[in-house]
């Protein structure tokens, strides 16, 4: 089993990635650890790219896994490699209440995350409204040549039907 998901902040990847690593037994890998250098003293520096890819290829060495992330344009070998390709476009109320939520459980403690401001809170909102606005055409077109696997879903819950 091997599954790319797909989507804005809020749309459920790593919600549903990580059931479906626990039912079936298959790693599940945020692309945000692999992008991000989250060892950094300082917030947003990206992994450099030779780090980046060498962590992808070992990920897709693997005889079954799960990748999640927002990502797109340095992914091919996944997408080549991938049995399924989700694709999550959720409306645009339900992202919005799991962003502003999960800022709210992380300020109070309930669940571990990066410290968030209400501005970084109001740039997430507004960077997730253009990903999905902008960033989601393109990203089908540019799976075009992985059409036959590509499933763009409403619901996160929904993968549970096609897996």
């Amino acid at each position: 089993m091997k599954i790319h998901i797909i989507g804005g902040s809020g749309t459920g990847k790593s919600y549903i990635a990580d059931i479906l690593s626990k039912q079936f037994k298959v790693p599940h890998f945020d692309l945000d650890d692999i992008f991000w250098d989250n060892n950094s003293q300082y917030y947003g520096i990206k992994m450099p790219i030779n780090r980046r890819t060498k962590s992808l290829e070992k990920i897709l060495q693997e005889e079954n896994w799960i990748i999640e992330g927002v990502y797109y344009k340095w992914l091919e070998d996944s997408f080549k490699k991938a049995d399924y390709i989700f694709i999550l476009n959720v409306s645009t109320w339900v992202y919005k209440y799991r962003i502003i939520l999960r800022f709210l459980k992380r300020k109070v403690g309930i669940t571990k995350g990066k410290k968030e401001t209400i501005e970084s809170l109001i740039k997430l909102i507004k960077w997730t409204d253009n990903y999905n606005k902008e960033t989601i055409p393109k990203i089908i077109d540019f799976l075009e040549p992985y059409k036959k696997k590509v499933i763009v879903l409403e619901s996160a819950i929904d993968i549970l039907k096609y897996t």
